[in-house]
């Protein structure tokens, strides 16, 4: 997998969260202290006192090796997954000048095969039969390699892991074969704009930047040329390898129950013997973005219809500067403070993101990107104006120490009370890290703000200067204006130089008296008590309100013990998707709250408080997680506008107007997202397309949805679940607080219970296949998702599908995407809705949708054998490494929630179902498994129920839906199937009513004895 950006950039770091770049306190200082025992000649020095969370319990190790390696060890005793990474501290911009994507490429072709373990899918085979799963990616500076596995096979994972480090093979047949994954990874990623924006700004520096190269790679570059230059790829990825993969360079991680010596020797024994090549870590001082490259406009033609406009600013490399972070303390200011407010009523700016961007080492950018309205466009040299007189006023104020320490504040509470990361995150983020601190600071590094550095904020501010300046604009406007074609990705582009007028103008920027800076946060929080657990506190959410109006699940955090809770809502109504106006009207109405609510909800979320609220199909959706200090607050707000909402005409019309772009914009997703979104549609009851809700749009007047907004809250019945550490009374005082105030400003009534509609799926009859076909207008490739549905959902049901899913899994991928090379994108897995499930397919490819369906059914015919000559011993390490997937502790509050939320909106309450499930699936026998393959899944099978989709690319004008292919004798392809004539689907709703409809699942509780 190729990554378009490095380590994940400042800006966005800082807008998610509140968990990075701030600091601590030293009393909020933990250290990792064991006794120390080693003196193995390969370990030069063994750190014990790392700096960590005080509520993280595990305990860690650095160590730095002989050879150069770093590594840190964690030791977790209660880990159901134990985890290794390796970050290599090279990428792409050390790519070869005559060979892009070589970096990239060698990252595919570790994967496939060492000299101690040859047979190509000998790792992901021993990952998948061992509840294991791996993956890499390659950046500009980074290649990063990560597994998981259960706990008990650390030590056999890792010594295949080891190898890759060691002796691969690159073998030549593999290599032929996996140019075409990157090549299928970058056809992928062509038409995708956010790829195409950032190779253009590769392109328009210095071209003899290694920052220019184009770092995915494809055929042109990986075979094609290459090969007419005589050059063998094979001997240079060999020598890239040999080159490059040092030891001096690597930082590894691992995570296991392990002791911290089991674990030390373990890895000293397998990483001690890597060679040290003594490779300097790569620099590069010189910025791509020199004086020629600067002072320039480009006018950019994008795929989707979208506005931006992206202002950057070249910056030193600050990452030294960690400890005061000067680039995180003006991102904040940029768009905590900045005037947002005053230019959505000039109907201007939507959005506004600003901070520093990680470039590389040596060079980093600072960065302000606005989403522009169609007015906006009009006015961008008035909004470039607005910022450089924001930044006079920083720079006139000059920086604040209370900022300084308010983001120190926020951070010290966020490493304070950190959630505990999964296994498979946590070591290939730790990988990456040691090459940039020191092994006791690894862990705290994105929290320590200890040093307010006003002169490095001044120096900062003295970059972001009109003369410094690079403007990109962004839209479908400058179609037909363009000069240029960048080479990659076809980005159509015109660049021009910005006058000496307009640059004067801006230098001559004065103060605005409108500009402010940002208030002090009031939603930092400051009470952190753990409540008691209450007596006989029960294990699952318990009903403790159940009436008209509404019914309230709750539960007392039991296991991670924070000052967190999460609130999840859910309001039905009849008219939400009563039809497609209907339908337009609530997400329009969701979205002009939330842009109402952006700025009062911004400070929240920097002070680790966040929400979300969505329309589902009869419902609203609305969560709220964080810290529950000021939980209440918030949740009071959201409910008040929601009750009192005053829409604004201005902001109707821009946000009527770009979700009609967003319905538009549809047409230029993947093959394979249409190839899902047009199963969901002809499987659903009741579901409208995009085209139907965008011929209803303009029924949307502003009266009507003034008029909507009364009647939608006239009648509703609310299900809530409410988590994490808060009382039973203050669950329920939270519960009355949302009630009473939608009876007091929205006069609120209980819906009716036979208003309660769920929309059910449609049956397929026994025998029946059913093909739809459409074609994708933007992408040159083909989509595909094979449907076989199963049955309902039963405890039975549901393991014996995914036993099946978990047997079949990595042969799938092994042999439809590593050997047959159908695609990037090859996944199999269980498909469920309302209640239905079934085995699904999903591919994207450039080749055929019908030469697709062939193999993924010469596929499933080869299965029958595999399953048939399993020995026990390999039957029952599948039912094992399912457990233990089923089984895997939730790491935080949210994800816990998450699944006891699902069970509510699914309306199956079946709270214990990992543990129900599991014990059944122990029972299954291999006869079970061969039952459910002949009567659901073999081509003649009596209950075979099976529904495709064939996504056409760009350039087909039709494909048979079924066809015979003789090239599918080759030796090296197991034979397909012969295959009866399907029925081609042409009216998706003469097709639903056709067919009958499954009922709903019945709940797996007795609503009276859930009652307390």
């Amino acid at each position: 997998m190729f990554k378009c950006i490095n380590r994940t950039a400042q800006f966005t770091r800082y807008l998610q969260s509140a968990g990075n770049g701030f600091c601590l306190n030293q009393d909020f200082r933990l250290v990792s202290s064991l006794p120390l025992r080693m003196t193995d000649p390969a370990v030069n020095r063994l750190v014990s006192d790392i700096i960590r969370s005080p509520e993280d319990k595990r305990v860690y190790r650095g160590l730095e090796f002989t050879n150069g390696l770093k590594a840190m060890l964690i030791s977790d005793p209660t880990t159901d997954k134990s985890s290794a990474a390796l970050d290599v501290h090279i990428g792409s911009l050390s790519d070869p000048a005559n060979i892009s994507g070589l970096a990239h490429f060698c990252e595919h072709m570790l994967f496939l095969g060492t000299k101690k373990y040859p047979k190509e899918n000998e790792y992901s085979q021993f990952l998948s039969e061992h509840a294991g799963s791996s993956n890499a990616f390659t950046s500009g500076e980074h290649t990063n390699y990560y597994f998981d596995v259960s706990h008990e096979h650390l030590q056999g994972a890792l010594d295949r892991f080891a190898q890759f480090f060691l002796c691969p093979l690159f073998d030549e047949s593999c290599k032929d074969r996996e140019v075409n994954a990157v090549d299928s990874e970058h056809e992928k990623n062509l038409m995708n704009d956010a790829w195409r924006l950032f190779q253009l700004e590769k392109a328009t520096g210095n071209p003899n930047h290694p920052f220019s190269k184009f770092g995915t790679g494809n055929k042109l570059t990986l075979e094609t040329r290459p090969s007419n230059d005589g050059i063998d790829v094979r001997q240079e990825l060999l020598k890239f390898h040999s080159t490059y993969y040092s030891s001096n360079l690597m930082g590894l991680c691992v995570l296991g129950r392990e002791s911290l010596d089991e674990l030390t020797s373990m890895v000293v024994k397998l990483f001690g013997e890597v060679e040290n090549k003594n490779v300097p870590i790569p620099e590069f001082p010189e910025h791509p973005f020199q004086e020629e490259h600067l002072k320039q406009f480009y006018k950019v033609v994008p795929i989707k219809d979208i506005r931006n406009l992206y202002v950057t600013f070249p910056i030193p490399d600050l990452q030294k500067y960690y400890k005061s972070n000067p680039g995180h303390y003006l991102g904040h200011l940029i768009f905590n403070g900045y005037p947002l407010h005053d230019y959505y009523f000039q109907g201007w700016v939507n959005t506004l993101v600003g901070g520093q961007k990680e470039g590389a080492r040596g060079f980093m950018f600072f960065i302000i990107n606005v989403d522009l309205t169609e007015e906006g466009l009009l006015h961008v040299e008035d909004i470039i104006f607005h910022m450089f007189q924001y930044i006079q006023k920083l720079r006139t104020e000059g920086p604040q120490e209370w900022v300084f320490e308010e983001c120190k504040d926020l951070n010290k509470v966020a490493f304070r009370f950190k959630d505990k990361e999964r296994p498979r995150g946590y070591t290939s983020k730790v990988a990456g890290l040691l090459h940039y601190y020191p092994l006791e600071e690894v862990l705290a590094a994105e929290y320590l703000l200890e040093d307010f550095r006003p002169d490095l904020i001044e120096m900062v501010l003295d970059k972001l200067r009109p003369e410094h300046v690079r403007v990109a604009v962004v839209s479908k406007s400058f179609e037909g204006q363009t000069d240029k074609t960048e080479e990659w990705y076809g980005t159509q582009y015109k660049q021009e130089g910005i006058t000496d007028v307009t640059i004067e103008k801006w230098a001559g920027a004065d103060l605005n008296g409108k500009f402010k800076l940002p208030m002090k946060n009031e939603f930092i929080p400051t009470n952190f008590e753990i409540y008691p657990l209450e007596k006989d506190s029960p294990s699952v959410p318990t009903l403790i309100k159940d009436t008209a109006m509404s019914k309230v699940w709750f539960k007392q955090d039991d296991k991670f013990f924070l000052p967190k809770a999460c609130l999840n809502f859910e309001f039905f109504s009849r008219y939400l998707y009563a039809d497609p106006l209907h339908c337009n009207m609530t997400y329009l109405l969701l979205r002009l709250l939330k842009d109402d609510l952006k700025e009062y909800t911004y400070a929240a979320r920097l002070a680790g408080l966040v929400y979300g609220i969505a329309s589902g199909m009869n419902a609203i959706l609305l969560s709220v997680k964080g810290y529950n200090d000021k939980q209440h607050i918030l949740l009071k707000k959201i409910i008040e506008k929601m009750a009192t909402f005053e829409i604004d005409e201005k902001r109707f019309d821009i946000i009527k107007e770009a979700y009609m772009r967003s319905l538009n914009n549809f047409r230029a997703e993947q093959p394979h997202q249409h190839a899902m979104y047009y199963l969901r549609l002809l499987m659903t009851e009741v579901a409208w397309t995009k085209d139907e809700l965008r011929e209803a749009l303009d029924d949307v007047t502003l009266p009507r949805l003034k008029a909507f907004i009364p009647q939608l809250l006239s009648r509703l019945h609310i299900e809530t679940l409410l988590h994490g550490n808060i009382t039973k009374e203050s669950a329920l005082g939270m519960m009355q607080m949302v009630e009473d105030t939608l009876i007091e400003h929205a006069h609120t009534k209980p819906l009716l219970p036979s208003q309660l509609i769920r929309y059910r799926e449609v049956q397929v009859p026994d025998g029946g296949w059913y093909v739809y076909q459409q074609r994708n207008e933007v992408h040159n490739n083909c989509g595909i998702e094979i449907y076989y549905q199963t049955d309902m959902q039963t405890t039975h049901d549901n393991m014996l599908l995914e036993l099946f899913c978990q047997i079949i899994s990595e042969p799938c991928f092994n042999t439809l995407r590593t050997k047959e090379q159908l695609g990037y994108i090859v996944f199999s897995g269980p498909r469920r809705a309302n209640g239905v499930q079934g085995l699904r397919f999903i591919i994207q490819s450039e080749k055929a949708p019908h030469y697709l369906e062939s193999r993924v059914e010469a596929f499933l015919c080869t299965m029958e054998k595999a399953v048939e000559e399993m020995t026990e011993e390999a039957f029952q390490k599948h039912i094992q490494a399912l457990a233990i997937r089923r089984l895997d502790k939730p790491k935080k509050l949210s994800a816990e929630c998450a699944k006891y939320w699902g069970e509510i909106i699914s309306q199956q309450y079946n709270f214990d179902r990992d543990n129900i499930e599991v014990a059944y699936l122990k029972t299954l026998t291999k006869e079970n498994i061969m039952q459910f393959y002949r009567d659901r899944l073999t081509v003649d099978a009596l209950k075979r129920h099976k529904v495709s989709v064939h996504v056409l690319s760009r350039e087909m004008d039709s494909c048979p839906i079924v066809g015979e292919f003789p090239a599918q004798n080759d030796v090296n392809l197991a034979p397909a199937p012969s295959l009866p004539q399907p029925t081609l689907v042409q009216d998706m709703t003469e097709f639903k009513r056709s067919l009958p409809l499954f009922p709903l699942v019945k709940p797996h509780i007795n609503f009276m004895a859930a009652k307390l």
